[in-house]
């Protein structure tokens, strides 16, 4: 084969393979950017972190409550007199109300993270207010009162969601994850490391105590947070929550 002829079909191949594929990679690197990227903004607002010059950071939680993980979490919290933001879907509530209305009853603020975290839910609009319609119904019922604070499952935004969202008189909240594998459970020293450097002012670092809302084992993020919030400690960082940086309520009346 001469090298004429073999120029030419590597032509024909990177034509015929790779630009498609780098063609499909930026589609899905944009997709994802639009619909499930903590930082993005096209959509609409969706804070992940609150306006603030000081040293507070507010370490929130996804999926839970997940036992025996979100209690430990807790009991953990308490020891460093932390509050933190336990985003819940509503069936997991259901599975432990009790642990819900622990958390509640300890100062810690409990947002909404929709009802049964199942992705085929999130990408219609009707469904979306169902899931937070049933959601609302559950929080009713344990806690007597509506969160205020809203994170869709896997922050999923589609056109309109967030606007729609609102009209609940809920505001969405993003977050910035702790570690790219937390939920895949590496060592809690990586996670750890990861959540420490997400730290600035006003930052929403988000854990996760549950997994999908189908439970699953979070050893090693209940060991991440308290390196955590041992080294932010030492830093000079103070710990709030989500609606104090926002300088929003926490919760909604019953209508």
């Amino acid at each position: 084969m001469g090298y004429s002829t073999s120029c030419q079909k590597g032509g024909t191949l990177y034509r015929k393979f790779i630009l498609p594929l780098g063609g499909a990679g930026v589609c899905i690197g944009s997709l994802y950017w639009l619909c499930m990227s903590p930082y993005s903004q096209l959509q609409g607002d969706f804070p992940y972190h609150g306006d603030t010059d000081e040293r507070l950071v507010a370490i929130t939680f996804d999926d839970g409550p997940n036992q025996p993980y979100t209690s430990q979490i807790a009991s953990l919290l308490a020891d460093y007199d932390i509050k933190a933001t336990f985003f819940q879907p509503g069936a997991c509530v259901e599975r432990y109300p009790e642990v819900t209305q622990e958390l509640f009853s300890a100062g810690h603020v409990i947002g909404s993270h929709a009802y049964s975290h199942r992705f085929g839910k999130y990408l219609h609009l009707k469904s979306i207010q169902q899931e937070i319609e049933q959601a609302d119904a559950v929080f009713a019922k344990y806690l007597g009162v509506l969160p205020s604070l809203y994170r869709p499952p896997w922050l999923l935004r589609i056109p309109g969601s967030l606007a729609m969202i609102r009209s609940h008189l809920l505001q969405p909240v993003s977050g910035e994850f702790c570690h790219s594998l937390e939920i895949f459970q590496p060592n809690p020293a990586r996670i750890a490391r990861g959540a420490v450097s997400k730290a600035k002012p006003g930052a929403f670092i988000l854990f996760h105590d549950g997994f999908d809302a189908k439970g699953g084992n979070r050893a090693q993020t209940v060991k991440a947070v308290k390196i955590t919030v041992e080294r932010l400690s030492n830093a000079g960082y103070g710990f709030t929550t989500v609606d104090k940086l926002l300088g929003i309520p926490a919760y909604r009346p019953l209508h």
